[in-house]
């Protein structure tokens, strides 16, 4: 019985086409998995070369079977990219200030690319695994054997940690995909293998903003899978991720404890009036952009009116002069007191239409189209716990991420629906 990847691998126009353009992207797809903690800069090969790819649109001119769904989410992906840009030409900002929302835009065609050839799923989630197993190994390296406090990869700790933690998440939700596989069990052990290493490289990393919404993602992880794996099955799934948890806090190698301990350490603190704290910057800094907001909710203080009335919150001592020349560590906040209202429905709406969009598909009686969905829903949602403790999109690796996986996750999932229709047409 052939599988839906089998199906929409006969649904392209032109078999040289079809193959090479098949080819690329999943290279391209392996790649944003495999190298993108590893590597300098390893979260921008593969979505380059997909970008790259998305140019031979032009004259392979392939039939785009667009629907308001398609089109809602580019629309989504460039409202917030054009917004953004918007606010920096009237504020007369420098060319390389457009570098990072211009990359939402940029996915927009990797979109169209990815559904006009979309990679293989093996592909797909073998890079994932082999990403979360370099990670892992690489985190070991450094906390067990070069004795750093946190490990970290070519980005700062905390995209290392909650990046890494995500792509572990991706291969628990491709669990759907393994097990309608001809090598089911193989494909199952190297995922929970993926899943396993992308705890540990955010574990080892110190990350603590990553574990807050784990409910939440296991919650998308339930409803995708929770019907299938039965109450028992369930259950058991949740005590081993328990036990695992448990045993990384116990282990003082992994730092874990240390991590959880200092949280508390900080929290009091900050009640006693020290906010020389990790904790205590951030409770600092949360202050400082409701103060922004209150004052202007409407239309923001634009990236320089921010940091110059956050100047002048440090200089009437509302806030330390740390807090005042950073952003506000939380993207909802720093959002709203950049660009206001208008910003932060944005915002919102980057992260809730994709979730609800995704989140159609999760009961998918096709089990490979299930698992993409999954990725695709807990990506948003992940991203949306990310953000209460770090403005992910205030770097690179948190924006070409985001905007790229979802570029992928969408387009191949779509083009999976597309096959069978398609393939009834020829």
């Amino acid at each position: 019985m052939p599988t839906e990847q089998t199906v929409y691998d006969s649904s392209c126009s032109g078999v040289l086409s079809c193959i090479s353009g098949r080819n690329y992207s999943s290279l391209a797809v392996f790649l944003m998995g495999a190298v993108a903690l590893v590597v300098d800069s390893g979260y921008t090969y593969g979505a380059a070369l997909l970008l790259l790819g998305s140019f031979s649109l032009l004259w392979r001119k392939p039939v785009l079977s667009l629907e308001s769904e398609d089109k809602l989410l580019m629309a989504v992906l460039a409202g917030y990219s054009l917004l953004f840009m918007l606010q920096l030409w009237l504020e007369g900002a420098e060319v390389s200030a457009y570098d990072r929302p211009s990359r939402f835009m940029f996915a927009v065609p990797v979109l169209l690319f990815v559904l006009s050839y979309p990679p293989r799923l093996s592909w797909l989630w073998s890079g994932l695994v082999a990403g979360s197993l370099a990670t892992a190994g690489w985190a070991v390296w450094q906390k067990l054997f070069l004795g750093v406090e946190r490990a970290t990869g070519h980005t700062y700790v905390i995209q290392f940690g909650n990046i890494s933690m995500l792509f572990g998440l991706f291969c628990l939700a491709g669990l759907g995909w393994a097990a309608v596989q001809p090598y089911a069990r193989r494909w199952i052990a190297l995922l929970l293998l993926g899943a396993v290493c992308g705890a540990l490289g955010s574990l080892l990393s110190g990350s603590r903003g990553g574990w807050v919404g784990l409910p939440f993602v296991f919650l998308v992880l339930y409803k995708a899978y929770g019907a299938v794996l039965g109450r028992r099955l369930t259950m058991m799934a949740l005590a081993a991720l328990l036990g695992l948890g448990a045993l990384a806090y116990a282990l003082p190698q992994t730092g874990v404890q240390q991590r959880v301990q200092q949280a508390f350490v900080d929290i009091e603190r900050y009640q006693q009036g020290d906010r020389v704290s990790s904790l205590g910057y951030r409770f600092d800094m949360w202050q400082g952009a409701i103060a922004l907001i209150v004052e202007k909710p409407f239309s923001g203080w634009g990236v320089e009116g921010y940091s110059e009335r956050m100047q002048h919150l440090a200089e009437q001592g509302v806030i330390t002069d740390y807090s005042a020349n950073t952003h506000a560590h939380n993207e909802y906040l720093d959002n709203f007191a950049r660009r206001g209202i208008v910003g932060i429905l944005s915002l919102l709406a980057l992260y809730l239409v994709p979730l609800k969009l995704f989140a159609r598909r999760l009961s998918s009686d096709n089990f490979e189209l299930r698992a993409v969905a999954t990725a695709g829903a807990i990506l948003p949602v992940a991203f949306m716990d990310f953000g209460f403790s770090q403005v992910f999109f205030g770097h690179n690796s948190g924006v070409m991420v985001y905007a790229f996986w979802l570029a992928v996750l969408w387009g191949t999932m779509r083009a999976m629906e597309q096959a069978p229709a398609e393939r009834r047409q020829h």
